[in-house]
């Protein structure tokens, strides 16, 4: 196709027989593998009686934050719950991220209060442009564990280029790596961090 494809995430066979990786592979227009991630931080929640999550049992965190080198710009690559630990992606800055990925599967409870604030969040400390696709509807048998969906491509300024609704479809939107200079030009904002 000649494009760039970021698959995930899913399961991937880890080294513990109880617990997989939760994870997000990122291709090149060849086909080429250009990066793995493995999420870093698990979704243990319990927000209420209709919201309790422990993917700890199932899932083992990763270690490594990842940004790949592509002809698009420097990807750094998170999963969905990472969206909440802002240091995460101050280290996908330092180590270059321009654009950075975050798939998602947000609860309906948590995505609207949260969903939108937070990518808006991470493009603005970040100065990326960060594209967060939303896993959207209900998926499991009792109709309990319902995804907000809602995907987003945010600017470096913060400014939403493009949102889906709650349902299915395709967000698009043009990204200018210059943006991501002229941001950081204007709000140093990297060059001040004592953290």
């Amino acid at each position: 196709l000649g494009i760039h494809l970021l698959l995930g995430s899913f399961a991937e066979r880890s080294d513990d027989p109880r617990r997989c990786y939760n994870t997000s592979v990122l291709f090149g227009p060849d086909g080429g593998r250009l990066a793995v991630y493995r999420k870093i931080h698990l979704f243990d929640v319990d927000v209420s009686p209709e919201v309790r999550f422990q993917e700890s049992v199932t899932v083992k965190p990763g270690a490594e934050a990842v940004v790949a080198k592509t002809e698009l710009g420097s990807v750094g690559l998170t999963v969905c719950f990472d969206l909440r630990f802002s240091g995460l992606y101050r280290e996908l800055t330092r180590q270059g991220a321009e654009l950075i990925t975050i798939p998602s599967a947000f609860t309906a409870t948590t995505g609207r209060d949260h969903w939108r604030v937070l990518v808006r969040a991470r493009a603005i400390e970040t100065q990326c442009y960060v594209m967060a696709a939303a896993q959207c509807g209900t998926h499991d048998e009792e109709g309990l564990r319902e995804s907000y969906g809602h995907s987003l491509i945010v600017d470096p300024w913060g400014v939403v280029l493009a949102e889906l609704p709650g349902g299915p479809g395709v967000a698009l939107a043009e990204v200018d790596l210059d943006r991501v200079r002229e941001v950081r030009r204007a709000i140093p904002a990297t060059d001040h961090d004592r953290w």
